[in-house]
């Protein structure tokens, strides 16, 4: 089971990757052509940065994307760095479904919980193996064997 969700939450953080650099793509458009610039910037910063930040996301939404893609089809947990860039990510998603609410309704906070509830269930389902016979499972209460 751990596989397809792994596969899954690969392929959709893939495909935010890419709409979040469409979306700054047309923000781009939008104020290049309006010549839009806030509190005095020149239009074309605002361009440029905003084709930066839409880069920057995707870049990192698409390395998000690649750790559970490895692991399954490693079937093995991520390493404790890509753990932690893993929950970096679900951490940004947590915080922008909560500003999406206001900004944008309750559909953007719905995509970006379920968004949300795949990275955490990888990370769950992958859960690092502490040493041998050190689990539950092989070992009782004050470590008698297990009863099967």
């Amino acid at each position: 089971m751990r596989r397809p969700v792994a596969f899954v939450t690969a392929v959709v953080l893939f495909v935010e990757a890419v709409g979040i650099v469409l979306v700054n793509g047309v923000l781009a458009t939008v104020a290049g052509n309006q010549s839009m610039s806030l509190a005095g910037m020149d239009p074309d910063a605002m361009v440029t940065g905003t084709w930066v930040m839409g880069g920057v996301s995707g870049v990192l939404l698409v390395l998000c994307g690649v750790i559970p893609l490895v692991a399954g089809i490693r079937d093995r947990s991520p390493g404790r760095v890509a753990r932690i860039a893993l929950i970096a990510c679900a951490v940004v998603h947590g915080v922008l479904g909560a500003l999406a609410v206001g900004l944008f309704g309750w559909a953007a906070f719905a995509f970006l919980m379920a968004v949300l509830a795949l990275i955490v269930l990888t990370l769950v389902m992958y859960e690092r193996a502490g040493p041998a016979g050190d689990g539950p499972a092989t070992a009782g209460a004050e470590g008698a064997p297990a009863a099967v």
